[in-house]
Order: structure tokens, then C-alpha cells, then sequence
């Protein structure tokens, strides 16, 4: 299984060099497609097939632009780093199959929206909405564990019936319950709390994890939000009043690790 994992890695590197391109873009209306190739950001030279290497080019240029000496964000490798070692974890627990799949792709939306909401507080619909209707459709092959539809179908209903129905109840009713949050907390201190972006997110998360593995991301997030929260405020000296924790990018890393570790994370 390790050879599978390597060369899952492998892609992992070439598809995390692409998230670079959707975190930095998304945020800004700005489609991966269009411009057709990267650009420093600082002098907007188009970047050479042989600087855009993953991992690779980051080091031999030593973390700066070949062009202007801009220094390069350290995102840019620990992003292809991680989506390459989550690829490995997928393959080599699951082999080729719908639940390495489902993992690979549940990991690709989440660091995605870990690093786009710690930069710019954005969660972009592409990966919010768009991951919903994946982790839904994934629902037909990989059987989501059953919560809402024990009491709703007959324990005899065929898999793929009960499976995308318990996907669709439980992404709905988790964007629910942080939508009804969001409310009760504007009309007591009149201002917004979160975005609708984190109630998308985790509306994603109920439809790609099933009921109990989603609050449970929400939960988690929420303790690393309050500490790791708390920490950034310190660390970057800002007011707590008005600082903007990126919660999406808490709910994220906590997704992250229930879905590579399981419950124990």
C-alpha cells in the first residue's frame, strides 16, 4: 500500500500547488483559470514553469521571487506539504478506494478554507456550497452512519437511500443550529458574530461527516477558537472587541483532524 500512498503524495504536492492558486484568487474574484499562469504578487511577473515546482522551487529560490527578491509566503510550501501528506494518510489507510476518495477531498475543502479565512476571513462558496453538494453525492457510495433517518425510514430502506438522506438532514440541520447562533447573537449585541460563510461551512461538514462527527468539528473548533483565538489577539496586539477571529479556519483543523484521526483527535 506504501507505493500507492507515494505516488498519491505525489499528486497531493500538485494539487496543493493549485490550492495556493485558489487561496490567493478566490478571495479576489479572480478564477484558477484566469490569468492562465501565476504571477508574483508583488511585481506580477508570470512565473516559470521551473520556478512553480512544488516544494521544490520554494527552496532552490530560497523563498524569494526570481524576478524582484520578494520575499515568498511560507503558505505556499506547508499547503503542498500538507495536502501531499494527507493524500499519503487517505491511500495508505484506505487503499484506491470511495472512503480514501472521500478523505482526499474532505481534506483538499478543508485546508483550502483553513488558510483562505486566516488570511482574508473569507470562506468561499466554491468550496462551502460547492463541498456540500460533493459531500452529499458522496454520500451513495460511502454510507454516512445513521442519526436522523433511524427515526425516519424503516431500518429495511435500501443504503442509498437512507445514506444521502441522513447527508442532506445532517448538513441542514448543522448550518441550523450555527444560523440560529448567528441570530440570537445579533439580537442581543446587535452586530454579527460570524459570517454565513462558517454556517455554510458547517452545513459541508454535517453533509460530508453525518450528524455527530460534524458537532463534534463545531465543538472542537470552538475551544480552539476561544484558546488559539485568544492567543492571536495577544500575539498581534489588537482590541478583542473588534478583532476578527477567523473561526472557519479552527472549524477547519478540527475537521481536518477528525477526519485523518478519527474521534480520538
Amino acid at each position: 500500500m506504501i507505493p500507492e500512498a507515494l505516488i498519491a503524495a505525489l499528486f497531493g504536492l500538485l494539487i496543493g500547488s493549485f490550492l495556493n492558486v485558489c487561496i490567493f484568487r478566490l478571495p479576489y474574484d479572480l478564477t484558477p483559470a484566469n490569468p492562465p499562469r501565476s504571477f508574483c504578487p508583488k511585481c506580477e511577473t508570470t512565473i516559470a514553469w521551473y520556478d512553480n515546482i512544488p516544494v521544490l522551487s520554494f527552496l532552490l529560490l530560497k523563498g524569494k521571487c526570481r524576478s524582484c527578491g520578494e520575499p515568498i509566503s511560507y503558505r505556499y510550501p506547508l499547503v503542498e506539504l500538507l495536502t501531499a501528506a494527507c493524500f499519503f494518510l487517505a491511500v495508505y489507510r484506505f487503499g484506491t478506494s470511495w472512503d480514501a476518495l472521500k478523505l482526499i477531498l474532505i481534506s483538499i475543502i478543508c485546508i483550502d478554507l483553513i488558510f483562505t479565512d486566516f488570511e482574508e476571513r473569507i470562506l468561499p462558496d466554491e468550496f462551502t456550497i460547492g463541498g456540500a453538494v460533493v459531500g452529499f453525492l458522496l454520500a451513495f457510495k460511502v454510507t454516512l452512519p445513521p442519526y436522523f433517518v433511524f427515526f425516519l425510514l424503516p431500518s429495511e430502506s435500501r443504503t442509498w437511500v437512507r445514506s444521502p438522506l441522513e447527508a442532506l438532514l445532517s448538513g441542514l440541520f448543522c448550518a441550523g443550529v450555527l444560523w440560529l447562533a448567528r441570530f440570537i447573537y445579533f439580537q442581543i449585541r446587535h452586530k454579527e458574530g460570524m459570517g454565513l460563510g462558517d454556517v455554510k461551512m458547517v452545513g459541508m461538514l454535517g453533509a460530508f461527516f453525518g450528524l455527530m462527527p460534524a458537532l463534534f468539528s463545531l465543538m472542537a473548533g470552538a475551544m480552539l477558537g476561544s484558546v488559539l483565538g485568544l492567543l492571536l489577539i495577544l500575539f498581534a496586539k489588537k482590541d478583542a472587541a473588534t478583532y476578527e477571529v477567523p473561526f472557519g479556519s479552527f472549524l477547519g483543523i478540527a475537521a481536518l483532524g477528525i477526519a485523518l484521526f478519527g474521534p480520538r483527535f
